[in-house]
């Protein structure tokens, strides 16, 4: 390929597919990568399979993943695509990406229409409530307010807040969301609802969590710095201790993480990314990673953990981002 460097992974072969189409020998030598190995074509179809599913319909070379066990064999004949067609076709690809992107978010639309107050990506709120106390509403959450004279209800139906809770001895300040509630009389604390488990970390004072319903139930006090997250299942729980002082980073702008998941981390910076990113293979998905993250740049993020991670970094447009291998 000239004094290019060869790609080395479906994730590269991807990327220079895509910005070269016509280049023929670049095929040639895609087609010698890809029979080289079973490795190389499992890794192929995954990356591929991902690409048609975001709606990019590429069917080069799609015959070939569909059937793994002939590798030996040669890659059947495609004829190149022109760039000018690929924007045809992407811009069709578009359309039928949004009716899909419709009907899956349905029910998130419906459940934000009930809401009282709703953000959205990369957009936070502060709210302030009757009795004086304050929420804080992160990017891409919802929440209702249920006030009553015996008590003050307060439903997270999806994200993440941060509660000021003003002092009421007489009226407990609740905060439900899913099957998990905190309970509390004046403090300082977040709720978070991520992975099918909601996570609730204490500033200042304390907060009595308790899940019913599920065994097993829950019912303790975390003090300052204290943090539980609570499966809706009862199945996946944890707990642990942090600086006080990091609870909520988001607020300051920053995204603090400690032995997390690499998609749990992802997970949380796309809130704060109005496109696609993508984690290709469970291996890296699953790695811990522990760093400092700014919110007001999210692809420097990415950059970041995909270096850390040994993994490669690729923007496939300005809103698409991969992270592979490694």
């Amino acid at each position: 390929m000239d004094d290019r460097r060869q790609p080395s992974s479906a994730s590269e072969w991807l990327v220079a597919l895509l910005d070269q189409p016509d280049d023929r020998k670049l095929r040639a030598d895609f087609a010698r990568w890809i029979a080289a190995s079973a490795a190389h074509a499992r890794d192929w179809e995954e990356i591929a399979q991902t690409y048609e599913a975001m709606g990019e319909v590429a069917p080069l070379h799609r015959a070939y993943w569909a059937d793994r066990e002939a590798v030996s064999r040669p890659l059947p004949t495609v004829a190149p695509r022109r760039k000018a067609g690929r924007r045809v076709g992407l811009g069709l690809a578009g359309v039928a990406m949004a009716a899909c992107l419709t009907l899956a978010l349905l029910p998130d639309m419906i459940l934000r229409w009930t809401a009282d107050y709703a953000t959205e990506t990369a957009e936070r709120q502060t709210v302030r409530l009757e009795d004086g106390s304050i929420v804080r509403l992160g990017p891409d959450s919802a929440l209702e307010i249920v006030y009553t004279e015996a008590e003050r209800r307060v439903r997270l139906l999806e994200g993440q807040a941060f509660f000021e809770v003003a002092a009421n001895l007489e009226r407990p300040f609740r905060v439900t969301a899913n099957a998990v509630e905190a309970t509390v009389i004046g403090t300082a604390f977040e709720v978070r609802m991520a992975h099918r488990a909601t996570r609730v970390a204490v500033r200042e004072g304390s907060v009595r969590v308790s899940r019913d319903g599920v065994v097993p139930p829950v019912n303790e006090t975390l003090s300052a710095g204290d943090w539980a997250r609570l499966s809706w299942d009862g199945g996946d729980d944890g707990r642990g201790h942090m600086p006080a002082q990091n609870v909520a980073s988001w607020l300051d702008g920053q995204l603090v993480v400690q032995d997390l998941p690499v998609a749990e981390v992802v997970a949380e910076l796309r809130h704060y990314y109005s496109g696609i990113v993508l984690v290709q293979g469970d291996a890296l998905a699953g790695r811990p990673l522990t760093g400092v993250y700014n919110l007001s740049d999210p692809v420097a993020a990415f950059r970041a953990i995909a270096s850390a991670q040994g993994a490669s970094f690729h923007q496939l447009s300005p809103w698409v981002v991969l992270i592979s291998g490694g």
